[in-house]
Order: C-alpha cells, then sequence, then structure tokens
C-alpha cells in the first residue's frame, strides 16, 4: 500500500497507544466534570466538561498546533536560509511517499542534538544541528522517520491523550502535595501522627485501588504500556522510512547515535565515573528501542542494493 493511501490513518500503534490512556482519559473526565460541576452548578459545568471534551479536536487544528509547537517545544519558522535548506530535502522525502509537501508545516528548534520531532497533525520539526550538520541524504532519513509518525498516526494520537489524560495527571501530583504537606505537618508533633497519617494515606489508596480495580490496574499498567507503544511506533517509523529508500543512511543516523552513546560512556571513565547502565524497569519504561534492536529491524532494507 503506498503512504498516500493513508496519510490520516491510524496503525495498530495509534490506537494501542489511544487505548492504553483510555482510563486516565475517564478519570480526567471525572475530575473535570466533578469540578466543573460542583462550582459552576449543572448547566455551566457541563458546559465547561463538553468543552474540554471537544477540546481534542485542537489536535488537528493549525493554528493551535503551530501555538503549542511555539510555546511548549520552543520550536520556531525557519529562516529564509534554513527554509532553502530544508524543503528540497523535504520535497524528496513526501514525493517518494506520493505526498504534497505542503501538507505539514515545517519548524526548526535550537539545538545542538541530532533530532527532529512529529507534533500534533502537521509539524515536522528538526534540530539545528540536523539541519546544519549532517548531510542532506541523511536529513532526508531523518525526516522520513518523522513523516512515517504521522502517516501512522503516532503524533496527533499521542497528543491527544496528554490532552485527555493531563487533567487526571494534575489532580494527583495535587494529591501527592498535599500527602506530603500532611506528613510533613504531622511530623511536627509527633512520630505518632505521622505514622498515623501514613497509614490513612496507605488504607484510602488500597481502598481505592481495590475498589475500582478496573480502573486502577490499566492505570497502573498504562506508562508500560505506553512505553511498549512508542517503541513499536518507532521501529514503524522507521520501516517506512526504509520502505521510502532510506534504509542505509537512516542506519548511518543510528550508528551517528551509538557512537555519541559511546562517547559519553568513554569520557566518563576517563574521569573515574561510571555511566549507570539502564535497569530492566528502565528498559521497559523507555519509549526508544536500543540502537541494535533498530538496526537489526533495518537488516532486511539494508541488505537490499543502494
Amino acid at each position: 500500500m503506498l503512504v498516500a493511501d493513508h496519510q490520516r490513518g491510524a496503525d495498530a500503534t495509534a490506537i494501542g497507544r489511544l487505548a492504553a490512556q483510555l482510563p486516565g482519559a475517564l478519570v480526567s473526565l471525572a475530575v473535570v466534570s466533578s469540578i466543573a460541576l460542583g462550582i459552576l452548578g449543572t448547566v455551566m459545568g457541563w458546559i465547561v466538561t463538553l468543552a474540554w471534551v471537544a477540546g481534542g479536536a485542537l489536535v488537528f487544528h493549525r493554528p493551535s498546533e503551530l501555538a503549542f509547537a511555539r510555546h511548549v517545544l520552543k520550536l520556531r519558522a525557519p529562516t529564509a536560509e534554513e527554509r532553502a535548506r530544508l524543503e528540497p530535502v523535504w520535497r524528496e522525502v513526501t514525493a517518494r511517499a506520493g505526498i504534497e509537501a505542503h501538507t505539514y508545516e515545517l519548524m526548526v528548534e535550537n539545538s545542538d542534538e541530532l533530532n527532529a520531532v512529529a507534533v500534533a497533525g502537521h509539524v515536522v520539526g528538526v534540530t539545528t544541528y540536523a539541519l546544519n550538520r549532517i548531510p542532506s541524504s541523511n536529513l532526508a532519513a531523518v525526516l522520513a522517520h518523522e513523516l512515517g509518525h504521522h502517516t501512522g498516526g503516532h503524533a496527533w494520537a499521542g497528543l491527544l491523550g496528554y490532552w485527555y489524560s493531563l487533567p487526571g495527571r494534575v489532580a494527583w501530583a495535587v494529591m501527592r502535595g498535599l500527602a506530603r504537606v500532611a506528613i510533613a505537618v504531622a511530623s511536627v508533633f509527633s512520630l505518632a501522627a505521622a505514622a498515623f497519617v501514613y497509614f490513612f494515606i496507605g488504607m484510602a489508596v488500597l481502598a481505592g485501588f481495590l475498589g475500582a480495580w478496573y480502573v486502577t490496574v490499566p492505570l497502573v499498567a498504562a506508562p508500560y504500556l505506553l512505553a511498549y507503544m512508542g517503541r513499536r511506533g518507532e521501529l514503524r517509523a522507521d520501516q517506512q522510512a526504509a520502505e521510502l529508500g532510506f534504509a542505509h543512511r537512516l542506519a548511518e543516523v543510528i550508528h551517528h547515535f551509538r557512537t555519541e552513546e559511546e562517547a559519553a560512556k568513554a569520557a566518563a571513565a576517563a574521569q573515574g565515573q561510571k555511566l549507570k547502565a539502564p535497569g530492566p524497569l528502565d528498559r521497559l519504561l523507555s519509549t526508544h528501542p536500543d540502537h541494535e534492536t533498530r538496526l537489526s529491524a533495518l537488516e532486511p532494507y539494508l541488505r537490499l542494493k543502494r
């Protein structure tokens, strides 16, 4: 199937990401509706709640996307010189994919790291390092990878999930803050008072966990599922770049990341330090596969003639 056939699709990774965040979205809905109804009353409360639900559509609203990219991700419009460098490479990538180049908005991040990002429904951002320090063929491979995130629906699914889980995360952060304050205040009086607060909070958490296990268990599992979907999304984006003919150049970019990682370890060793290797839990929560996994997945494409 041509990429052009599913420019606005959602692959299994995007659907899985949305499914994993559904419990968080339900908690957020409960938080928003409870606060809105409690403060504003029935009519205005439901209006505010429905406005929050409808706000997810802003993920596909280009001006809102651009505002998010500018103010949250610190991306900017490319200069005339940067555009002259970036657009021909982007047109090559989109031509191979059968997509019109203007479908997406190109933006730049001031950074000394080799990186790029796919944002919401229409934004592709690259760092100044990627723009100015790597060959055009390698830059094309990076852009093709980000295009894969867009055509697979990874970018909009990620931002949509973030929007609908945000109130729940804020509420959880507030509850944790209040718990820390309560423990600190109780500790001023006595260790027994602090122990009682610990016990009360523990019982409340346990009761909530057991009473609504069908929500709490998925909430606990969600970070691991989202990380897994993130790793699968990266491999899927790599696959699309390879299918467009950028496998060898993408492998060079991954080798660059591996070289930088090895150099950091060597520099730490020279100073008598040792960088901590990621443990099993860190690997489960990583949203990116390791370099060897990515290179191994590209191997069938690397065996093909350039």
